[in-house]
This record gives structure tokens, sequence and C-alpha cells, in this order.
């Protein structure tokens, strides 16, 4: 299959370390076919930028049409553009490109100076930047400093975090669709790299340990490169960060000196399949991440959900031992309810079962169940305060994820399980997220850092062995266990049990996107 191309309009590096060089070996890390497209030539080495020339306009318009008439692209990345005059011959491709083929991404990396020192822009091209670019930006990935230049404020405030989203915020009102503020130039935090996330999928403290190494030359291009060449692997921007941030880290800690000064990071593939590099993604503004588990719970297994006690002791009665209660806003009263709920703690304390409550976790907490499971609309509602008293309360927690700004924000508060799906289409509800498939759900089970639950139109025995054979701790099962639970579960059982013996296959290097940006 043809790899989708990324164009990245950007500036030359003579040591060999950022702009287009970087841009290069992130594009290839994630299995793009990157145009290099000079913008300017900068005469540089490890410790200085001597000289930056900007290219013709007229050859940068060459560029961009050779490339159009056969190479058009799936995203663009634009780094260093030398002058205003280059920034406009980029934006009119840019915009007949997406009158042509769609909604097409760009990705702007606002080279606004050199780690070294050197300033790259004068003050017509930030004015371009701040009024032409950002209104047609699909990402922007400034630092904390650009993104206070980009503003017009004082970069000196830009480094306290607590200013950070109000950045964000500002440079969305700008025309950007969405905002990362990197922090790896930032020693807000000895232990964290911590990027702001601000995007139409979600907001937030993207987090990672940090890496100590003075080899860090190119980690913005590579950064904002590994975003637009996800974007062009269909990946929305709240995904495309999560990998753009998982292939920096890599990069970094494979960089190595190559003159005096620091040295470049060097992107390859083969860092989305080491859980090492998962990010972690905050539920607010403030950067709070729960410690991780050491236990070692018994696998969940077969997992039933249902919707109502005389359900629960049907399952029971088969055999299952990891149980759901979903009852929706359907129920009559509250008394109800509160009956359904304390009858099924009880049911399933007579037999050793673990018992999770769908979406009611207050009624939980006060009944008595062990284990509660939200989605993250739930648990995003019940803000800083609410998700304080569920952590303090003790009660098992499983999360939702059907995405990788999801699953990052699920292991911010290591819960016991983090569910995966739709493994395969479902009708039990409607969502707007394309099937995970085993790939994705073989690709989870890997990279999560706690147990995994497949979740998702597991109808037949078969579905749940290949499920369990991924790797899945527990199995979810709704529609599939049918009117007679006695006659269903004995064969689920022993699929699960199947499964779990197959032998281990890797997973894939990187997850398929899971909703597009037209879907969102």
């Amino acid at each position: 299959m043809t790899p989708p191309i990324v164009w990245s309009v950007a500036g030359t590096d003579s040591g060999g370390g950022a702009g287009l060089s970087a841009d290069q070996r992130a594009a290839d890390a994630l299995g793009t076919h990157l145009c290099p497209v000079v913008a300017a030539v900068t005469a540089q080495n490890s410790v200085a930028v001597t000289q930056v020339q900007p290219v013709p306009p007229d050859w940068l318009d060459a560029q961009l049409a050779a490339l159009a008439a056969d190479m058009p692209p799936r995203a663009i990345k634009c780094g260093l553009l030398g002058s205003a005059d280059n920034l406009r011959v980029l934006l009119r491709w840019v915009d007949q490109l997406r009158a042509d083929h769609g909604p097409i991404p760009l990705v702007v990396d606002p080279v606004l100076g050199a780690s070294t020192g050197r300033a790259f822009v004068d003050e017509a091209l930030l004015a371009a930047y701040r009024d032409e670019l950002l209104p047609r930006a699909t990402l922007l990935t400034p630092n904390r400093r650009e993104a206070a230049l980009l503003l017009g404020e004082s970069p000196e405030g830009a480094c306290e975090a607590s200013t950070v989203p109000a950045l964000a915020r500002a440079l969305r009102e700008r025309g950007a669709q969405a905002v990362v503020i990197t922090g790896g130039d930032s020693a807000a935090s000895d232990d964290l790299v911590l990027d702001w996330l601000d995007t139409p999928q979600a907001a937030g403290w993207l987090a990672a340990p940090r890496l100590d190494t003075p080899h860090h030359h190119g980690t913005g291009c590579t950064f904002a490169s590994s975003a637009a060449a996800a974007m062009a692997l269909g990946h929305v921007p709240a995904d495309a960060v999560v990998l753009a941030k998982m292939a920096t880290l890599h990069a970094l800690q494979r960089g190595r000196a190559a003159g005096q000064g620091a040295g470049p990071v060097r992107a390859a593939a083969g860092f989305g399949q080491d859980p090492s590099w998962m990010p972690m993604l905050s539920w607010g503004e403030v950067p709070t991440f729960a410690p991780p588990r050491d236990t070692l719970d018994e696998p969940l297994g077969l997992y039933a959900i249902v919707d109502s006690v005389a359900r629960i002791k049907q399952v029971l009665a088969a055999g299952v031992r990891t149980v759901q209660l979903r009852i929706k806003a359907d129920v009559a009263d509250a008394a109800r309810l509160r009956a359904e709920i304390q009858a099924a703690v009880q049911a399933c304390r007579a037999v050793g079962a673990l018992l999770f409550v769908n979406d009611h976790w207050e009624l939980a907490v006060e009944l008595g169940a062990p284990g509660v499971h939200l989605g993250q609309e739930d648990l995003a509602a019940l803000g800083p305060s609410g998700q304080a008293v569920l952590a303090a309360s003790g009660i098992e927690l499983g999360i939702s994820s059907h995405s990788l700004w999801e699953l990052a924000r699920a292991r911010a508060l290591a819960p016991r399980y983090i569910a995966c799906g739709p493994v395969w289409p479902t009708l039990t509800k409607a969502m707007p997220w394309r099937s995970q498939g085993l790939d994705n759900l073989r690709w989870w089970c890997h990279m999560a850092g706690r147990p995994v639950v497949a979740i998702g139109g597991i109808l037949a025995p078969e579905q749940a062995e290949a499920a369990a054979a991924c790797g899945a701790d527990g199995v979810c099962v709704v529609r599939g266990l049918g009117a007679w639970p006695e006659t269903t579960v004995p064969g689920f059982r022993q699929a699960v049990a199947a499964g779990r013996l197959a032998p281990i296959v890797a997973p894939p290097p990187l997850p398929h996107a899971m909703l597009a940006a037209a879907e969102f």
C-alpha cells in the first residue's frame, strides 16, 4: 500500500539536526512519505546558527506546484518559512488544495527562533503568523515562549504552568483549530514533561517521564512532523498528539552527539510498541495523576453485562464471576434503583463474584458494591472534586476508552481496568467510533499499562476466544448471553480460557485511527 504523503515546508539544517532533517526521520518513523519543501536555507551546526536565507517566493511556489501536480498531501507541516512572502505562497496552496481535495490538515510549528538563540522572524512575518497562518492551522505546536510571542505577550510569565491553558485558549480564539503548547523546554516539573493539549476532542496536560539528556536538537520539529504524519494516517488532532509525544520521547532517548553542542534527536520506528512511551492525560488544568498500582489482581475473565438483578442471578448460576449491572435512565424511581443495586451486591457477595455498577457510583459506594464502571463523559462531569471523592472511596473503577486520548486519560486514574471498544460493530449503543478490531485491541492490551477489557459486538464464543488471545483481561458479553445464559455461558467461558492459552502475537506498530476528523 502506498504510504500517505506529508509535505513539510521548512528550512534546511546543515548540521542535520533540526528542520527538514528531523522531519524526514519523523515521517519515516510513522510510515509516511515526506516531501521536503525548502522554504529557507540555514548555515548552522550544533552550537550556532550563523545565517538564515529564505528562498525566493517563486522558488517555493515552483516546488509546491510540482508536488501538487503529482503528489498531493494528506497533511502539511510548516516550520521555518523565512519570510512573510513565503508564508503567503504556502497559504495560497493550502487554500487551493483544500478546495480541490477537502480539509487537508495543516500542522504549524511556529519556528520563531533557534534553541541556540538566533531569531528567525521579523515583525512582518510575526504579524502574518498571527493574522493569516493561525486561522488556517489545524494544529499549532508552539512551546510556551512561542505561544506568548504569537499573542503579543511577554514570554517571561509563560513558563508558569497556570498561565498555559489560557494561552492555548487565546490561540484557538485567534483561529487555530487545536493547540498543543509543549513543555519540554520548561523546568516547571523535574519528573514529568507536561504539554498542554487543547483540541475539539479533549483538553488536559499530556504527561510522560522527563528524559535527562543533553541531546535534544530538533525536538520541536520531530513533534510537529510526527503529529502531521499521524494526521496523514487518519488520526484526529488529540490522537495525533499522543502519537507525536510517544515518537518524540523515543527520539530523545535515541539522541546522540554529532558535534560540540546538543546532538540531534533521532526518530525511528518502534516507538508505538514500547509501553514506556505511552503518556497520561490529566482530567483538568491541574496536572494530577494517580500513583501506579502495584497489586496483581485476578483476571476478570468472562464479564457479563446485564440490566437487572434477575439477570445477574441467571449469569451467576451459570458460572460468571465478573458482572456489570447497567441500569440506564428508564428506571421508574430512585427506590427501585437502590433496591436493584442492593440486591445485586448481595447476590454477587454470596458467590464471591465481582460486581461493577454502571454510572450510579454514589449509590454503589453507599451500598458496598466493590466496583463501578464509568464512561469518560461521566467522569469528566464529576470535575476534580467529584473525582477526588470517588478515589477516596476506595471503590474499584473501570473506565471506557475508544481513542488514544481516552486511553491516556484513563491511565491517569490508575483504574482496575480500561475497556477497549467497540471491538466489533455493535448495536447496543449509538457511537461515532470506528470498530477497534483485533489489531487495535492487541495494541491496547500491550500498551495500556492496566488490564484491558474487550467490549463491543462480541456475540459468539469464537469472538471471545479471539479477544482473549489478544491479551484481554476480561471479555464483555451483552446480547451474546441470550435469553438462557445457562446454555450460552459455558461456551463463552471455555472460549476465554482457550484464548488465554493462545500464542502471544506482537501488537501492530501503530493503532489505526478510531475517529476520522470528518466524523467528530
